[in-house]
């Protein structure tokens, strides 16, 4: 730089003129004046100044850099110390749990010891059990010349072992899972040579009652309807009423004398205990699957939000919540979770409103807006600079009105202020890592980033896409390491927008085909995004350069919902078709989680092991082990099911679907038996007679077909029962394998003569009749289970142990109730569980009643609770 060259003259001239001058006028008068006009030239101002400038632009690069680094550090910092504190947390908990165990063996007979006299009845021969591995089901594709199935390979199968729910105020109960089924890859072995089960007595455990957190969960509950009910002493008769209609019932001879519709039956000693929750909710949820420091995946499926440890095998449950689970966020400190919910059938009890709980102890730390919000919770997020002070929340109503929330002030918190966010669909929502007040939505045809200024006010700027496309929807956003801001739309486009402003900085097209349904930020700072429609991961560096990495996840899991960082360089994933994978960009990804990801109706025990069948409109066909938390096998069928049977030996599953179809599988080998049809209406109901011999097929369109079974299992139809005006709900066999009992939607209790396939008109020589199950939710023995003013579509379902001394009914309101059997008291005393969130559609006690499964409608959940 020349301070003093302003002018074309060389530096040697200058001096030779300044010399002359000083010996012509005085020398250093002349020398000053020269140096002065030289200094306050315009052009030497300009240069001085551009060069100050340049320094200073220099030096604020070099802050800004100095501070990010800074900010990075920081963050590191306080996540060591959140592992720390979790590590600590976790070690107190797994000592009390100890403890608990230690003590629980030292006072607690178990119910196996009690009945024999205080001696276990394990064999001394029984295995040493090992934690079993992993084993993936086979994928023969279907016989297209015998069956014109889907082509879709199987899923693979996955391992669970199991370990009972914590709750706040109670251990982990752990139960022993059997040596593992053969993998479906091999040979199938017959049944007689599977390994022996693991006894009563070695997996009853300790189990308190429900925890503050579920306290709804579980209450003694009193049917009364007696205003409707009326029992005629004369004709032995017990008159109930359904939505108006009048159902006449004849009551056995063995109660008929003393029959008193006065008294009250006694809830059962029995209580059950949510032991897993099989699932994931994928298919319309986002931002809902995190590793926690203590090695726990969080997710949420139905109402039950999940803590699922995959390397220990075990879950526990949060209980807290009375309706589904539509969001979830993860405090700064990693310790507390918020989960917030919808409104429900019951707008006293379920209510949307969202709840913060303390992940180690499952306690409850608030309860945020229970009358603050009208349809669901759909975002949730705390802030994050100001060490998670803030929660923020979106309601999903019409307006998806936004709010801020001071969520320890007070019990139920302080809400700071509440505006209305769009009109358009908002998908996410989330606080700025590392500007405080700072928040950014989007959705449907929008993004925003919001201002939360001292005075509470919220101030929106919408983002501006400029010349570029504007996508219909912004589908993700995260945060760069540098506090830019990345969106993810339904074009497959990245978008980068720079800290603290509005518009966008650097555009990445074509990323994914189709839209970005999630963005995860590593803590190395690459950037990987999941496709929803083309199922691929890509893998960007922290520069977002154009040398990425991609992998596509097995289309029979459906796309990519959710990525989230794992331990270590794994990654997981969650599916729109409610799956869990794990696994790493450079390697492939494995399912530890599985579902239906459809409405799910049919459900089965097997006659003799413990194992059950689901089927869904998913067109899935899946077998699960209620010991070791499994699923043995999982096929696709190529048609939407309704209904499923074992046959008496458990060989085959007969499954009924929705166009009048029914399929038939071999449950060793997977392989497909049959298709018979049966009208065009769904298949509600299919059982097989005590001995496997007969088959009755109920149908929607209200026909009961009646089959004679061959030992080949081929199916000869022996006739149909004509009789009933609505269509059929349930069919209960009797022991003597030649009568029938059928409900109708229309409230009817007919019976049939099953090799005749003829109606008995005289009901009243019916009810004496011993029958082997008892799912018809309409008869003598099922009066209790029916609530006052029912309209008859209230109970979906119920069944009792194989000794008739428990029935679980499942209702409309995502109740499961557990009586003591017979329910003939029109006052009937019950306990009452939570943990679906839709209609419970059907309930089955395992073959040797340890353990009851139960299946959602709408929710797609499958849970299993344990019987003690």
């Amino acid at each position: 730089m020349r301070i003093f060259d302003n002018s074309a003259e060389s530096p040697n001239e200058n001096v030779s003129d300044m010399e002359s001058d000083s010996s012509k006028n005085g020398g250093n008068v002349q020398m000053e004046l020269k140096l002065e006009k030289s200094y306050m030239d315009p052009q030497l101002e300009r240069d001085v100044s551009e060069a100050w400038h340049e320094m200073m632009e220099t030096e604020s690069r070099g802050v800004a850099n100095r501070v990010v680094d800074l900010e990075r550090r920081v963050l590191e910092q306080g996540d060591e110390l959140v592992c720390l504190k979790a590590t600590l947390a976790e070690a107190l908990r797994r000592i009390n749990i100890l403890e608990g165990s230690r003590l629980a063996h030292q006072i607690v007979t178990t119910p196996v010891q009690a009945r024999n006299g205080g001696h276990a009845t394990t064999p001394t021969n029984a295995p040493v059990l090992k934690r079993p591995t992993s084993y993936s089901a086979s994928r023969t594709d279907l016989n297209r010349k015998s069956y014109a199935g889907s082509s879709l390979p199987q899923r693979r199968a996955i391992h669970y072992q199991s370990t009972g729910s914590l709750h706040s105020d109670s251990q982990s109960s752990s139960s022993v899972s059997p040596v593992p089924s053969p993998s479906p890859r091999a040979t199938p072995q017959p049944l007689s040579k599977r390994p022996p089960l693991v006894s009563p007595s070695q997996t009853t455990t300790l189990h308190k009652r429900w925890s503050s957190t579920g306290d709804f969960n579980q209450h003694i509950n009193m049917q009364s309807n007696t205003r409707d009910v009326s029992y005629n002493e004369d004709d032995q008769t017990l008159k109930m009423y359904l939505r108006g209609r009048p159902v006449i019932l004849h009551a056995p001879t063995d109660i008929a004398d003393s029959f008193d519709l006065t008294k009250v039956s006694t809830a059962p000693s029995e209580r059950l205990k949510l032991d897993w929750a099989y699932g994931y909710r994928g298919r319309d949820c986002r931002s809902n699957l995190y590793l926690l420091p203590t090695g726990e995946m969080v997710y949420f499926v139905a109402a039950v939000v999940v803590l699922y440890n995959v390397e220990e095998q075990n879950q526990r449950h949060y209980l807290g919540h009375t309706d589904d689970v539509k969001s979830l966020a993860i405090h700064p400190n990693k310790l507390l979770v918020a989960t917030g919910q919808c409104a429900g059938h019951d707008k006293r009890d379920a209510r949307p409103h969202i709840r913060i709980w303390n992940s180690v102890s499952l306690h409850t730390q608030a309860i945020i807006g229970v009358n603050e919000f009208n349809v669901s919770v759909c975002c949730i997020s705390f802030s994050k600079a100001d060490g998670g002070s803030l929660l923020l929340a979106v309601d999903e109503a019409q307006d998806h009105m936004i709010s801020v929330w001071d969520w320890q002030k007070g019990e139920n918190g302080h809400k700071i202020t509440e505006t209305k966010c769009s009109v358009d669909t908002v998908v996410a929502a989330e606080f700025h890592p590392l500007d405080r007040n700072n928040i950014v939505t989007c959705g449907k045809n929008h993004i925003a980033f919001w201002t939360l200024d001292a005075g509470g006010t919220l101030y929106k700027r919408m983002g501006i896409f400029e010349s570029r496309d504007k996508p219909k929807f912004v589908l993700s956003v995260a945060f760069l390491q540098s506090g830019d801001v990345i969106t993810g739309d339904s074009n497959g486009n990245l978008a980068i927008w720079g800290r603290g402003t509005n518009t966008v900085q650097k555009f990445i097209k074509n990323v994914h085909e189709g839209g970005i349904f999630s963005i995860c930020v590593t803590k190395d700072g690459s950037v990987i995004t999941g496709g929803g429609k083309d199922g691929k991961l890509v893998q960007f560096d922290p520069n977002l350069s154009k040398n990425r990495e991609e992998i596509t996840i097995e289309k029979h899991f459906g796309g990519v919902r959710v990525v989230s960082e794992g331990r270590g360089s794994q990654l997981l994933l969650g599916t729109t078709r409610n799956c869990i994978l794990v696994g790493t960009v450079g390697l492939a990804f494995q399912p530890i989680v599985l579902g239906h990801a459809d409405e799910l109706w049919a459900l089965a025990a097997h006659p003799s092991v413990p194992q059950f069948a689901t089927a869904g409109q998913d067109k899935l066909l899946q077998m699960w082990d209620s010991m070791s938390h499994s699923i043995l096998w999982s096929k696709d069928i190529g048609e939407q099911a309704h209904s499923i049977a074992f046959s008496s030996d458990g060989c085959v599953v007969v499954v009924g679907c929705l166009d009048g179809q029914w399929l038939v599988f071999d449950t060793q080998s997977r392989e497909f038996l049959g298709k018979y049809k049966d009208g065009d209406e769904p298949i509600q109901t299919i059982t097989f007679s005590p001995d496997g011999n007969l088959l009755a097929v109920g149908s929607r369109d209200n026909n009961i077909y009646i089959y004679q079974v061959s030992e080949q299992y081929r199916f000869s139809r022996i006739g149909k029962c004509l009789g009933h005006s609505s269509f059929i709900t349930h069919i209960d066999w009797a022991e003597d394998n030649q009568s029938l009992r059928s409900n109708s939607g229309d409230y009817e209790l007919l019976y049939w003569n099953a090799t005749t396939c003829r109606q008995i008109v005289q009901s009243s020589t019916m009810k004496d009749i011993k029958w082997a199950t008892n799912t018809c939710t309409l008869s003598f023995g099922t009066v209790g289970i029916w609530p006052e003013n029912a309209d008859g579509t209230d109970v979906n379902a119920c069944c009792t142990n194989s000794v008739d001394t428990l029935m679980a009914t499942g209702d409309d309101f995502g109740k499961i109730k557990l009586y003591s059997y017979p329910v003939s008291q029109p006052k009937s005393l019950n306990h009452v569980y939570g943990g679906h969130s839709s209609h419970v559609t059907n309930v089955t006690f395992i073959h040797d009643d340890s353990r009851l499964v139960s299946v959602g409608g709408k929710d797609t959940s499958v849970l299993q609770w344990t019987v003690s």
